[in-house]
């Protein structure tokens, strides 16, 4: 029995509380938390009367602008490498359903992708992330596990392996070296790797983005859409690129024809839309800038109040997600009986207002005191706050992200009154 996405219910149950007029503090969500752009919401409704079915990968306007997006970051596309569907998710389990094996993931992981391989009956086979990032597993362990599973004629052979670059949770990026390391494994091992890069335009350094497929031309399957870059992930826009050649046409067809009994199209307002900010006009260019800004400013603090509570944390490369582990302060915390990832979330929801989600929900260790905090639904409760957010010089400033900041601040202080403020930090406290 495969449960609710746990990002999902948690934030129902948030959302509920602050319905009832609960002062609730929501880190819990991935959602970008900013409004459209309005030459967007102007492109889908112009599109408005396109009721009919269309092609099930996609109209080829559509494909060509995803086409021409990939080309215009190195990887050479044409609009028949690609598929479009209601989000990324239809497309990573249409992957998952369609090819044999076990699926390999990196721990921790994204929520979806183990709950998806538990929906096609494959098994995980889980390796831990190195200490440089999160996404991708550690080479060294992951070449171990590879050689065991050779040795265990009795345990499925994995062949298929999902990164996420960049991450999620961990909100970090792997470098090119680390990227190479892993995709040389797969090669070594004729592994198909679907690289989930949903995340890529919130790089805080485009430049140091590695995507797999540059360096696994053949076998790699890139997804992503349109959710977080441009926050309408209510609108449910995904695509992939597939590979060129015999081996990725093969792939797409079988993913086509589960398209085709799943999810039939994406509907064609929505890839009249999605093929307007493929174009990457100025304006939407603009717009993920500024996004890109504003996640950095806000991440990095939520990320400077952790490391002065004394948690260690992997500092933010990209998006809004920050993943601390609370261990140094696990002395005081078992004296109030809490022991567990999960446990540390309900209190700070119950005693501080504050909803994060544990690491046991990413595959994590669940005595772990490890969670992801996203950062990206403090830009205010209205669009008119969440557009000041995105044009100030000084979103920190804001009242609205100030007080948010203050109430995690107070509520980390409660959690580590056992140890002196900055313990696991050289740095000075961040301003609030």
């Amino acid at each position: 029995m495969v449960s609710q996405s746990a990002t999902l219910a948690v934030n129902e149950r948030l959302e509920a509380r602050q319905m009832a007029g609960d002062p609730v503090l929501n880190l819990s969500f991935g959602e970008a938390g900013l409004p459209v752009l309005p030459a967007v919401a102007q492109a889908l409704a112009e599109a408005t009367a396109c009721n009919r079915y269309g092609p099930v990968a996609g109209s080829r306007t559509a494909r060509q602008a995803a086409a021409g997006y990939f080309t215009r970051r190195g990887l050479p596309t044409s609009p028949e490498q690609i598929v479009f569907a209601p989000g990324s998710k239809p497309l990573l389990y249409a992957l998952v359903a369609s090819l044999p094996g076990a699926v390999i993931l990196p721990r921790p992981s994204w929520v979806s992708y183990a709950a998806q391989a538990a929906l096609a009956h494959k098994p995980v086979l889980w390796v831990p992330s190195p200490p440089a990032a999160g996404g991708v597993p550690d080479p060294d362990r992951l070449a171990a596990e590879l050689a065991r599973i050779a040795r265990t004629p009795s345990e499925p052979r994995a062949q298929l392996m999902v990164l996420t670059v960049p991450d999620n949770p961990t909100g970090t990026l792997a470098p090119r070296r680390l990227v190479e390391e892993v995709c040389a494994i797969a090669a070594a091992h004729d592994i198909t790797v679907v690289s989930d890069e949903i995340y890529r335009e919130l790089a805080y350094d485009p430049d140091g983005f590695t995507s797999p497929a540059e360096l696994l031309p053949e076998t790699c399957v890139v997804t992503t859409g349109l959710s977080k870059s441009m926050s309408i992930g209510g609108w449910r826009v995904g695509f992939a690129r597939f590979p060129d050649g015999p081996r990725g046409a093969a792939l797409r067809r079988e993913v086509v024809g589960v398209a085709s009994e799943v999810w039939s199209s994406l509907a064609e307002p929505l890839q009249a839309a999605a093929a307007y900010v493929l174009d990457e006009p100025l304006e939407v260019q603009a717009h993920i800038v500024a996004s890109r800004r504003l996640h950095r400013r806000v991440a990095t603090a939520v990320h400077g109040e952790l490391l002065w509570a004394g948690a260690a944390c992997r500092p933010p490369r990209a998006a809004f997600y920050v993943y601390p582990d609370l261990d140094p302060l696990r002395p005081g915390l078992a004296r109030r009986g809490i022991t567990t990832g999960a446990a540390l979330a309900e209190h700070l929801l119950e005693q501080h207002g504050i909803g994060v989600l544990a690491g046991a929900a990413f595959g994590d260790d669940p005595e772990a005191l490890r969670f992801r905090v996203a950062s990206s639904l403090l830009y205010g409760r209205s669009d008119e706050q969440r557009w000041a957010a995105l044009g100030s010089d000084d979103p920190l400033a804001l009242p609205w992200i100030d007080a948010a900041l203050r109430q995690l601040r107070s509520a980390l202080t409660a959690l580590g009154d056992d140890i002196p403020r900055g313990a696991a930090s050289s740095t000075p406290p961040p301003p609030v």
